[in-house]
């Protein structure tokens, strides 16, 4: 993640490290853009109509690109790739590609991805709650 800073007085997104008493205030840097929230983060790197739905059915299995698009009928063949890839780069997603004829692509979640299982298990349970009141 060659994306990670960390400056003076700035807290790194994937370290967590805490900032510099010096400046007293903390930034969370991710992409080269600052945040003053944790949720901003996780939402700037799950955010997206897609990444979250993309990640819950990764933490169940190991899924084939054509297993993803017959669970994103609503998607694009483009916006799905582009959102594997940006998963992929931010280290939540590993990409296994097999040398075969025809190509074989898996997609499986790395272990700082299934660091965020509890998380959708509990936005998932907060959606159904939401839609019985």
């Amino acid at each position: 993640m060659s994306e990670r800073s960390i400056q003076k007085g700035t807290i790194n997104a994937h370290s967590g490290e805490p900032p510099s008493e010096q400046t007293g205030k903390g930034i969370l840097v991710y992409r080269e853009k600052g945040y003053k929230c944790g949720i901003d983060v996780t939402l700037a790197v799950v955010g997206g109509k897609w990444k979250a739905s993309i990640l819950w059915h990764l933490a169940r299995e190991t899924m084939r690109f054509s297993d993803l698009q017959r669970q994103f009928v609503e998607t694009t063949r483009k916006m799905l790739t582009q959102q594997l890839r940006e998963l992929e780069a931010d280290g939540l997603v590993h990409r296994e590609v097999y040398p075969q004829v025809p190509p074989k692509v898996e997609y499986s979640l790395t272990a700082k991805g299934r660091s965020l299982t509890p998380v959708l298990e509990m936005m998932c349970d907060w959606g159904r709650d939401y839609l019985q009141d």
